[in-house]
């Protein structure tokens, strides 16, 4: 059993950058690879991006190329989203997830509660 918890959400304005934590329990958060993903208001969750057991391999989805960055401390129990020039087509509820490397949501067998990013343009 993971539980996971987010912090860092908050309002930004346009071009501005934010960083999000997901904070794991237990021993075995080095066994997992960890996601992020985000849903909108009306919309699917959909993947951001992924990060494997190690941290050596990483993968995100085109629209946030360049702009957000997926990281983990696997002695700190965390995982992270850097999120720079951000959009109001980001604004979102995030949540991290932990489970299999990949983009679908099926690959994950825990998840977060979420945390509210809003950006004003």
């Amino acid at each position: 059993q993971v539980q996971l918890v987010e912090s860092g959400g908050g309002l930004v304005q346009a071009g501005g950058s934010l960083r999000l934590s997901c904070a794991a329990s237990g021993r075995t958060f080095s066994s997992y690879a960890m996601g992020w993903f985000r849903q909108a208001p009306g919309k699917e969750r959909e993947f951001v991006a992924t990060i494997s057991r190690g941290g050596g391999a990483t993968s995100s989805a085109d629209s946030v190329k360049g702009r957000f960055t997926i990281s983990r401390d696997n002695a700190k129990n965390t995982v992270y989203l850097r999120m720079n020039n951000l959009k109001p087509e980001d604004t979102a509820v995030y949540y991290c997830a932990a489970g299999n490397y990949g983009a679908g949501t099926r690959n994950y067998d825990y998840w977060g509660q979420g945390t509210q990013v809003t950006v004003s343009s």
